[in-house]
C-alpha cells in the first residue's frame, strides 16, 4: 500500500499581504520539504488572506492574486524545491462564466492551486459557497463545478475547500465515486465557541461518507473580528482521529499515511453534475520514509481557556495587522476593564498596555484602589487623571442634570483618553461586554470611544467567568494573579451618581443574559422566551432596550467574535424599525 506524507501548515496571513503571504508560504514549504513531505497543503486563500470582502470584486487585486500565484510557482522551483506539489488558496475568476443578473461581476472565485516543476498544474474553485452568518461569499464569488485529483505517489488525492464538507453533497460523496485515496481540505473556518467538537464530528462522518481518510487544514490568526482556532485534523475512513493539531498555534503537521493505490479515472460526470479533472504528479509509489512520523493528538483547551486565548488572539492580530505596538484604556476598577487590561498584557505584554484612572466626584475609593492594585498585579503602566476639574468648567458653562450629567462624566472620560491616544499613538480599547452593547448600557462618544473592543462579543455572566479562570490559572503556575479580587466581587456600577448600581437600570445579569442569548444569538420572539420560562414584562422590558439600542450598536468599535452571532455582519438589524416583539 502506498505511503503518503502529508504536510499540513496551519499558518497564518494578513489579507491583501500577497508577497508577505507568499513568503510564509515559501518558508513552510522548505521546512515541510526538509521534513520529507511528499504533499505540502497550506489554508484556504492563504495567498490573498481572507475574507477579502470587496476586494474580491476589484479586478485589480484579482490580477494581482493571480500573478502572485505564478510567480510563487518559479519562486518554489528556483530554491529547488519543485518536485514537491503544494496546495495553495488563492483569489482566481472563471475564464467560462458569462456575464448574468446575480453573478458577482468579473466570475471572481475562491479558488486553490497545485503548485507544481515551476508550473500551475491544477486550479479549481470552491464548489459549495456559504451565504450566512459572516459569509456572503454568493456576493463575491461564483462556484467550481470540478472534482480536482491529484495522483501523487500513486494515491489519488481528491481536493475540496472547506464549505464543501459543511455542506451535505458536491465533493464529498464525488471523491468516493472517483475512488479517491484520501480527500483534502483546505479551510478558513472562523473560531465560535465549542466550535471544535462540531468539527470533529462533521470531519468524521465526511470521511464515511467519502469513503476515504479526511485531511482537514484549518488557518490560524486573526482579520479584523475574526478568530482562526487551526484545530487541523486528519481522520481515517471510519472518522478515527488519526492526529489533530494543536488550537490557536501556527506550524506543520506532519502525518504518515498508508493509502489504497489510485485506480482508473472515471471518465462521466459524477453526481452534483461535478467532473473529475485529474492531473498525475506520480504515478508510481516511492519507498516509505525511513523514520516514521509518530501521529498524536495536542490536548484540547478546556472552555474557559478556549475562549480567553480567542480574545488574546484576537487582540493581538489586530494590533500586529494594522501596525500599532501599544494600548490605552480607561482603568475604572471594574471587572470589564481588569478583564480587557489581562487580554492587553497577555497580546502584547504589560510594557506596552498604558490604564488610566479618571476618577470624579461620584468614582468611590475601593475603585481608584482596585485600579491600582490591577496595576501593580500586571505591571502595565499606569497613571490618574481626574476629571473632576473638566466636569466643574462644564457644567459651568452649560448646567446639566440627571443622565446628561451622568453621560457627561462619560464622554470626558472618552474624550481624555482619545486625546492621550492623539498626543501618544496609543489604540483605545473600549471595555463595553456584550450584556451592556445589547441594552444599550453605554454611552457614545463616553466610554464607547476606541478603536478596538476586545469583550464585545461577551456576555457579563461570562465575563466574571473568564477572570476567575485567568487567575486560577496564574495561580496555578505560581504567578500573581491579574485581576483584584474585589474587582470581581463588588457589585459592577458605573458610578456616575451616588449609590449607583447596574442593577438600578438592568435586571440582574444571571437572569439578563439568559434572554438576551435566547433573544440575540438564537433569534427567539418574545413569545418563545415567554414560553421558556421568563416573566413576560421583564421580557418586553428587555426586548425593549435591545431594539432601541441598535443606533449605539452600529457605532460601536470592532471586536473579536466568539459567539455563533456577535453583533456585525452575524447580525444586521435596521436602525429605523417599527417592528416590535414587545408590547
Amino acid at each position: 500500500m502506498p505511503q503518503l506524507r502529508l504536510a499540513l501548515n496551519q499558518i497564518d496571513s494578513c489579507v491583501g499581504d500577497l508577497a508577505g503571504n507568499g513568503a510564509s508560504v515559501l518558508r513552510w514549504t522548505r521546512h515541510a520539504v526538509e521534513q520529507g513531505a511528499h504533499l505540502v497543503a497550506f489554508p484556504e486563500m492563504v495567498l490573498t488572506g481572507y475574507p477579502v470582502e470587496d476586494l474580491a470584486l476589484r479586478s485589480s487585486f484579482v490580477e494581482a492574486s493571480r500573478a502572485a500565484l505564478t510567480a510563487l510557482a518559479g519562486q518554489l522551483a528556483a530554491e529547488g524545491l519543485g518536485e514537491v506539489p503544494v496546495v495553495v488558496g488563492y483569489l482566481d475568476r472563471s475564464e467560462r462564466a458569462q456575464p448574468r443578473y446575480g453573478q458577482p461581476a468579473g466570475a471572481p472565485q475562491n479558488a486553490a492551486a497545485v503548485l507544481h516543476g515551476g508550473e500551475v498544474v491544477l486550479s479549481f474553485a470552491k464548489h459549495h459557497l456559504p451565504n450566512y452568518g459572516v459569509f456572503d461569499e454568493f456576493r463575491y464569488f461564483v462556484p467550481g463545478d470540478t472534482l480536482p485529483v491529484v495522483r501523487v505517489r500513486g494515491v489519488d488525492v481528491a481536493l475540496a475547500i472547506c464549505e464543501d464538507l459543511w455542506q451535505d453533497g458536491g465533493r464529498v460523496p464525488a471523491a468516493r465515486e472517483a475512488g479517491a485515496g484520501l480527500l483534502l481540505s483546505i479551510n478558513a473556518s472562523p473560531y465560535e465557541q465549542c466550535k471544535d467538537d462540531v468539527r470533529l464530528e462533521l470531519v468524521s462522518r465526511r470521511a464515511r461518507e467519502a469513503g476515504c481518510p479526511i485531511a482537514y487544514l484549518a488557518m490560524i490568526g486573526g482579520q479584523d473580528e475574526l478568530v482562526f482556532d487551526g484545530d487541523s485534523i486528519v481522520v481515517d475512513a471510519d472518522g478515527e482521529v488519526i492526529t489533530r493539531a494543536p488550537q490557536f498555534e501556527e506550524g506543520c503537521v506532519l502525518v504518515d499515511l498508508d493509502l489504497p493505490a489510485a485506480g482508473e479515472v472515471p471518465a462521466g460526470p459524477l453526481r452534483d453534475g461535478l467532473t473529475v479533472d485529474h492531473r498525475t504528479i506520480s504515478a508510481a509509489p516511492d519507498e516509505p520514509a525511513a523514520a516514521a512520523v509518530v501521529p498524536g493528538q495536542a490536548e484540547r483547551l478546556d472552555d474557559d481557556e478556549e475562549v480567553y486565548t480567542a480574545l488574546v488572539v484576537g487582540l493581538r492580530a489586530y494590533l500586529a495587522k494594522n501596525g500599532f505596538r501599544s494600548v490605552l484604556l480607561g482603568l475604572s476598577g471594574g471587572i470589564d476593564s481588569a478583564l480587557v487590561a489581562a487580554i492587553a498584557c497577555d497580546a502584547i505584554g504589560a510594557e506596552n498596555v498604558h490604564g488610566v484612572s479618571m476618577p470624579s466626584r461620584y468614582s468611590s475609593d475601593h475603585s481608584m484602589d482596585d485600579a491600582a492594585d490591577l496595576a501593580r498585579r500586571t505591571g502595565l503602566n499606569y497613571r490618574t487623571v481626574p476629571i473632576g476639574p473638566m466636569f466643574d468648567a462644564y457644567m459651568g458653562q452649560l448646567p446639566l442634570t440627571g443622565l446628561a450629567e451622568e453621560n457627561l462624566q462619560a464622554r470626558l472620560r472618552g474624550t481624555t483618553l482619545m486625546a492621550l491616544s492623539n498626543q501618544e499613538g496609543h489604540l483605545v480599547l473600549a471595555t463595553g461586554n456584550k450584556s451592556e452593547l445589547a441594552c444599550g448600557y453605554s454611552t457614545l462618544y463616553g466610554d464607547a470611544v476606541g478603536g478596538f473592543a476586545p469583550i464585545k462579543d461577551v456576555w457579563k455572566t461570562a465575563v466574571w467567568r473568564l477572570c476567575r479562570w485567568r487567575n486560577k490559572a496564574a495561580a496555578d503556575r505560581g504567578l500573581t494573579p491579574p485581576i483584584p479580587e474585589n474587582s470581581i466581587s463588588k457589585p459592577p456600577s458605573a458610578e456616575l451618581r451616588p449609590g449607583q448600581l447596574d442593577t438600578d437600570s438592568l435586571p440582574d445579569y444571571e437572569l439578563l443574559d439568559q434572554i438576551l442569548e435566547l433573544y440575540v444569538d438564537r433569534d427567539r420572539g418574545r413569545d418563545a422566551i415567554v414560553a421558556a420560562g421568563f416573566e413576560p414584562e421583564l421580557v418586553s422590558r428587555v426586548l425593549r432596550m435591545v431594539d432601541t439600542a441598535e443606533y449605539k450598536r452600529r457605532q460601536y468599535p470592532p471586536g473579536t467574535k466568539i459567539s455563533p452571532k456577535g453583533f456585525g455582519k452575524d447580525r444586521r438589524l435596521p436602525i429605523t424599525n417599527r417592528w416590535r416583539e414587545h408590547t
